[in-house]
């Protein structure tokens, strides 16, 4: 077997390889992409069983999906456990790599899980979808701030055709105008396109018993069912909206939600009900239960009436 240790950035990558099998070690830098491409196409041509080490980072799509092609076994490891595992502090991208393959060759590799290639590419597109309802929503509260300054005040009267007409209306100065009318062209393409986007979320939805088992759960529509295992700040967001929409839904949730409101405050009981129901849905996935039955037989995680770590 050829174990590589990698050192990866942007533009380059240093490494440190052995043939277990013949003792033979070499180091190398390679330039992206084409040297990189070229060099590990050579290798897998081989025939020999490589497997390749580095730490999680960014820009390397690419050269995962390579790895992927040539049936090239990629260990990504946790970064900060890495570097906590160096015994000198003094680094060089040479000694980067070294220190990956030595870990590698001694079993002692932080590696981490990484999803499979299909679920990646979903979550672009429920990336994709999510900033562009962030940008629609920075559009809206422009114009919501045009209306106030013109007197309208009513926000659901404003996004209605009648409200739309008379934000139209205002007689305002040339650039302000033109203001106004950029930010409702920019509304106009944005909306069709988030509301395809949502069509293709639910259609991926239809496809995962698991979105579908999450969605039995009060609160929980397709987004939240597909992102509560990516671990970021969208999924912070999205538990906060879903749990709030389940104490709308829910008694026992919103009884729980207004004790804590009373004693903690807004945002503590936000945060709380959106951990109560990432725990609820994590045990929900885990057991392969829908709502009813994590209810009636399964965990009582996350349930209203148990302990969530907020006193």
């Amino acid at each position: 077997m050829i174990i590589i240790g990698v050192d990866f950035h942007p533009g380059s990558q240093q490494i440190a390889s052995v043939d277990t099998d013949t003792g033979e070690f070499e180091e190398k830098r390679l330039a992206h992409r084409e040297e990189a491409e070229k060099f590990y196409r050579d290798l897998a041509s081989r025939g020999a069983q490589i497997r390749v080490g580095m730490e999680a980072s960014g820009y390397a799509r690419w050269f995962e999906r390579l790895l992927a092609e040539l049936q090239i076994e990629l260990w990504i490891g946790d970064a900060s456990e890495i570097e906590r595992k160096r015994a000198r502090k003094q680094k060089t991208d040479r000694e980067d790599a070294q220190h990956i393959l030595q870990l590698m060759l001694k079993d002692d590799f932080p590696k981490i899980w990484v999803a499979s290639w299909e679920n990646r590419d979903l979550r672009q597109l429920l990336w994709h979808r999510h900033r562009l309802v962030q940008a629609r929503t920075r559009i809206m509260n422009q114009l919501q701030a045009v209306a106030l300054n013109e007197g309208l005040q009513c926000k659901k009267r404003l996004w209605r055709a009648s409200g739309r007409q008379q934000l139209e209306s205002f007689r305002l100065g040339p650039w302000a105008s033109r203001r106004r009318r950029d930010l409702l062209e920019l509304l106009d393409r944005l909306s069709p396109t988030i509301a395809e986007l949502s069509q293709a979320i639910e259609q991926e939805a239809e496809k995962c018993p698991e979105a579908q088992r999450l969605m039995t759960h009060p609160g929980v529509g397709p987004l939240t069912a597909h992102i509560t295992k990516q671990g970021s700040s969208i999924v912070r967001f999205l538990l906060v909206e879903a749990a709030q929409a389940a104490v709308r839904g829910d008694p026992q949730w919103r009884s729980k939600y207004l004790r804590l409101l009373m004693r903690r405050g807004r945002k503590t009981a936000k945060v709380a009900m959106a951990r109560r129901l990432a725990i609820r849905l994590y045990w929900m996935w885990r057991e392969r239960q829908d709502y009813q039955q994590s209810r009636s037989f399964g965990s009582h995680a996350g349930q209203p009436g148990n302990r969530d770590g907020v006193h």
